[in-house]
């Protein structure tokens, strides 16, 4: 998904990269709150901050590689339904597989420093003996948990082998490297259109067990097209 409105706002991001925010993320967020809301209105807007946080941060790993690999950023986008880096010049497919891998990279790098967090924050609760704030530091420890759990959920969610996901182009990239064009988009449409047909009832079942809603759904008409070679990767 690229939006294609103007943007509500346009941040300088690091190396001076527009990152621009799609008013459809304020529905992201304000859905975010409203869920929470029976609960506390805090925790939903500290929730969406840390979702809508981790989501920039995953899209400015692949502008890191992208810039390490001399090719150049245009934008980041942050959008309702996640976000994308878009830029300038044309990657050959080992630069590809870099810049596509590096997203998930940094979530799973944010989870494992969140972790750490978690532990040194405990062990400062620890050592704080009767004067530490327990409640503060109990609220703490449970958002940098939270934190880490979200990223580690990216990271999960963005390597399903479905378009337009990263784990979909790391698949197709992978598959260009041991079979004939054709045929590797062949069993990349194939393999995303099984995922994608087997994506509802993965949801039901992860809203049922665990209460988490995911408002992505991967089109099984794309993937079939890519299957027939109607469309390419």
């Amino acid at each position: 998904m690229q939006p294609n409105a103007r943007p509500i706002a346009t941040l300088r991001g690091p190396w001076g990269i527009p990152i621009e925010i799609d008013g459809s993320i304020l529905f992201l967020a304000g859905l975010l709150v409203f869920l929470s809301a029976r609960t506390s209105l805090l925790h939903g807007v500290l929730l969406a901050v840390m979702l809508i946080g981790a989501i920039g941060l995953h899209e400015l790993g692949h502008a890191m590689a992208t810039r390490a690999l001399g090719l150049r950023v245009r934008r980041i986008v942050l959008h309702g339904g996640g976000g994308f880096c878009e830029r300038q010049g044309r990657a050959t497919p080992a630069q590809e597989e870099i810049i596509v891998l590096a997203g998930p990279l940094m979530n799973l790098a944010l989870w494992a420093l969140s972790g750490i967090a978690v532990w040194g924050a405990f062990h400062m609760a620890v050592a704080g003996g009767p004067t530490m704030n327990y409640p503060l530091w109990g609220a703490v420890l449970s958002y940098l948990s939270l934190f880490g759990w979200i990223n580690i959920a990216l990271f999960i969610f963005n390597l399903v082998p479905v378009q337009p996901l990263d784990g979909g182009k790391l698949l197709a990239l992978l598959l260009h490297r041991l079979f004939p064009a054709a045929l590797a988009m062949r069993i990349t449409g194939g393999i995303g259109f099984v995922f994608s047909v087997l994506w509802i009832p993965a949801m039901i079942w992860l809203f049922l067990t665990y209460g988490v809603i995911l408002f992505y759904f991967p089109s099984p008409r794309l993937h079939l097209q890519i299957m027939r070679g109607e469309r390419a990767v």
